[in-house]
């Protein structure tokens, strides 16, 4: 489960060119499973319209500190006793001089002041007014105040220059509020551990421009990862080459060949609690590869290729267990389950994810998946076709049940 499944997460917008981004942020809360409520200074409302807010959100928003919509609830103090998580987005100058000094004229800072929750700042102004000294002074003194600060990024700004100022991108705000997040919640199921995923399919070069590999696209071992992340766990993912967005939160190796996968594993294994083992590794590799494209000569009747087995990563990982939880993967495309069994057996694993490839939604470089999850001396087990974050939880909790 997200770490921000039904969390409440009010976020303030301020007047600003960047005010539009808080549209994109808010979405990318929802899509992780947060309720979200807005509060906007009219200088927001000059930008962007609290119905836009109001329609993405299905929440009303908080412009008026004297509305009396609900003649029960003071409408600023109510959002705020609500409010589990507050964001300020964008942060402009004139918000965070008021945060420092504790003004509240308006709905949006006294729904501020009136907040016991964590509280947030996104900065997002002109370069000189982020490099003033009041300006810095008040972040200083947000910071001292326990709120935390999202340092702006450098680019170009509305007034047609580059500088530092410009609000940063809305998957780095989330990915910023992700992991500070996951590092203040000890109660999560893998707090503590070393989790090490593999993910991609692996490349066996014949020449400098041609390779062996196979149709996986990574994103089976990429939503392991991150789902690792957000269940507390210190990952590391270790991916062949993908156009994968890397997982926010995790240590990334990047390897191309089995050979490479083989010796990154090895060489975190023993600071391993759980190993999946998701890549998808080339079973074969060409027996010498060339450092010069090979080229068609005239009259040439074919290409010999001779290929040799690449090493079997988790055949020679099992007698090095200890302490380690090792979870396998099988693609198959007939006779999942009986192949599934000798694998899990063969290779002594602690869990085997099988999935018939040959199955629509199934398959390679799709976003949904369907797998069967067998342990020693357990009945299997199938999921329904779901999206392979989903299967990526399924997966570690299963884990987790069996001692990982």
């Amino acid at each position: 489960m997200s770490i921000w499944q039904n969390r409440h997460v009010t976020v303030v917008v301020s007047g600003g060119i960047a005010s539009y981004k808080a549209i994109y942020l808010i979405r990318q809360f929802m899509q992780q499973g947060a309720i979200v409520r807005v509060a906007m200074t009219p200088h927001a409302a000059a930008f962007v319209t609290p119905l836009t807010f109001q329609t993405l959100t299905q929440q009303p928003v908080i412009c008026d500190e004297f509305t009396m919509q609900d003649p029960q609830h003071v409408v600023h103090v109510e959002l705020a006793d609500w409010t589990e998580l507050m964001v300020v987005v964008p942060a402009t100058a004139n918000i965070i001089a008021k945060m420092a000094t504790g003004l509240a004229d308006d709905a949006a800072t006294t729904t501020i002041l009136a907040t016991t929750a964590p509280k947030y700042v996104v900065p997002a102004m002109n370069s000189h007014m982020y490099a003033n000294p009041a300006t810095q002074r008040n972040i200083a003194q947000l910071i001292a105040d326990g709120i935390q600060v999202l340092t702006p990024a450098t680019g170009m700004l509305a007034e047609g220059y580059v500088g530092k100022g410009r609000l940063p991108e809305p998957s780095t705000i989330l990915s910023w509020l992700t992991q500070t997040l996951l590092s203040q919640t000890k109660a999560l199921p893998l707090h503590g551990k070393r989790v090490l995923v593999t993910a991609g399919g692996t490349r066996e070069m014949i020449d400098p421009v041609r390779y062996i590999s196979n149709r996986s696209s990574g994103k089976m071992g990429y939503a392991v990862a991150q789902a690792a992340r957000e269940m507390g766990a210190d990952v590391t993912l270790i991916s062949a080459p993908t156009a994968l967005t890397k997982p926010a939160g995790v240590h990334y190796v990047e390897i191309n060949s089995a050979e490479e996968l083989a010796t990154t594993v090895k060489a975190h294994f023993d600071a391993t609690d759980l190993l999946v083992m998701a890549a998808a590794v080339s079973d074969f590799r060409p027996v010498q590869a060339v450092d010069q494209k090979i080229k068609k000569q005239p009259g040439q009747n074919g290409m010999t290729l001779e290929l040799a087995e690449t090493e079997d990563i988790l055949k020679t990982l099992a007698p090095l267990k200890q302490h380690q939880f090792v979870v396998g993967f099988a693609a198959e495309t007939q006779n999942l389950l009986a192949n599934a069994e000798k694998k899990l057996a063969a290779k002594k694993l602690d869990m085997l994810v099988a999935n018939d490839v040959s199955k629509p939604g199934v398959g390679f470089n799709g976003d949904t998946n369907q797998v069967t999850l067998l342990t020693p001396n357990s009945t299997p087990v199938t999921t329904n076709l779901l999206s392979k974050q989903a299967i990526a939880q399924t997966i570690l909790k299963a884990a987790i049940e069996r001692g990982a």
